[in-house]
């Protein structure tokens, strides 16, 4: 067995649930209700400066994880959109690692990406509580893993995102002693 590279992967390496229960569900809901207020927590003391320090060698500053953050979400949240609208649609996937080098990734200000997260995980979790079993198991096919994905299989996978971010987040600022 590896051994998991804990700047990378703070929280472990993803792994996929065997089954997906309904108490997983209320709970991933909650996640995506939450997020936002704790990004913003981590977030509100740091300086530009620390937004701009890489949680890792050769990783994204804190302000393109945060920047990422909004860009990931809103594209997720349109993924689900599209599942429940459309019989098992081709999503478009997006090069993370380039859009992390645009210019309003790596030097704009985050508050516009927080403002992002805030208003789309609110509508998220609410569509998400409005679920019924036969609307979780409607999928999407995710091209670059060549498979079809269900939305609770999705929200399995975004809510580890999330916490793996905000662990990049408090790990950084714990390595670094910030208060």
């Amino acid at each position: 067995m590896s051994k998991i590279n804990l700047e990378k992967y703070p929280i472990g390496n993803y792994v996929e649930p065997s089954s997906i229960t309904k108490e997983m569900r209320s709970d991933y809901i909650s996640i995506i209700a939450s997020f936002p207020e704790k990004i913003i927590n981590e977030v509100a003391s740091l300086t530009d400066e620390k937004l701009n320090t890489p949680y890792r060698e050769g990783g994204w500053t804190i302000k393109q994880v945060v920047h990422h953050l909004a860009d990931s979400n809103m594209s997720c949240f349109s993924r689900i959109k599209y599942a429940l609208t459309e019989e098992s649609p081709v999503i478009k996937p997006f090069e993370e690692d380039v859009w992390a080098t645009l210019l309003d990734a790596y030097s704009f200000p985050i508050e516009p990406s927080l403002k992002i997260l805030e208003g789309v995980h609110e509508r998220w979790a609410a569509l998400l509580d409005s679920l019924n079993e036969k609307d979780w198991k409607r999928d999407f096919f995710h091209p670059q893993l060549r498979k079809n994905l269900k939305i609770d299989e999705a929200m399995a996978k975004y809510t580890w995102h999330c916490k793996h971010h905000l662990a990049h987040i408090t790990h950084t600022k714990q390595k670094m002693e910030w208060t």
